[in-house]
């Protein structure tokens, strides 16, 4: 594999929280999580920001435990927010928005189909609006798939949210690393004929997204795959300070 200079060294997973969810059929545990590729010339990363201390959750929902927030992940490495260049927004969902306003030195990159819903007043994204839409953030609006960097592309997966973005790191080490987020947030779904969740927003477009990732690690011969929210895949991974290289 040729290595770029500039490309990604190091990708940390960091896992915020668990919580296990009942459904019809079992319980799931599930985890939020979020991101940092730190790369060879220096720069990091970010990718989302997780759940904000300030959100309160619904009474029936599920009890949060292990809980790390973004910031204190950072720290743990001895970084402050100020040492993130890039911060990449899958999409606005609460529990992935929740610091974004930590991050004011960074360029925060976001699918502008997505940010222009957002900002539109979506209902589904004001839980953590305060922290997404700050005068101070400094937001590039793209338009499908990107070359952030070198050995960094963002992905449009739209179906879970319209503009959703998925991420393909590609590792020295370890090579191709699909960071599939909410495109696919259980093992179980990545199948060309999935069923949508409740939070799904478009079943047509949600498939045409699990499809085309499925053929991007068949074509790019992806040897891991992360699932946003899959508390059973997490427990095999690495989880920051560990790291894949």
């Amino acid at each position: 594999m040729t290595v770029n200079a500039a490309g990604p060294r190091r990708l940390y997973l960091f896992q915020l929280s668990t919580a296990t969810v009942p459904t019809p059929k079992r319980a799931i545990e599930m985890v939020s999580g979020c991101y940092l590729i730190e790369t060879g010339d220096g720069k990091h990363i970010l990718i989302d920001s997780g759940l904000s201390d300030d959100f309160e959750s619904p009474p029936a929902a599920p009890p949060v435990e292990n809980e790390q927030n973004v910031l204190e992940h950072l720290a743990a490495l001895g970084l402050h927010p100020d040492d993130i260049d890039i911060l990449v927004c899958s999409h606005f969902d609460v529990d992935h928005a929740g610091y974004h306003d930590a991050f004011t030195k960074a360029e925060l990159i976001v699918q502008r189909k997505h940010y222009e819903q957002a900002r539109s007043g979506h209902p589904r994204y004001a839980g953590a609006r305060v922290h997404w839409d700050q005068p101070a953030l400094q937001y590039r609006l793209i338009d499908g798939d990107y070359e952030l960097a070198p050995g960094v592309t963002l992905l449009e997966t739209s179906g879970h949210a319209p503009g959703h973005q998925s991420v393909l790191v590609r590792l020295p080490q370890t090579g191709p690393v699909l960071l599939a987020i909410d495109a696919v947030v259980m093992q179980f779904l990545f199948n060309p004929d999935r069923v949508p969740w409740p939070i799904d927003d478009n079943e047509e477009q949600l498939r045409a997204s699990t499809r085309k990732l499925l053929d991007l690690v068949e074509r790019e011969h992806v040897g891991l795959v992360v699932f946003g929210h899959d508390g059973a895949q997490w427990k095999t991974l690495k989880k920051a300070p560990e790291y894949y290289d």
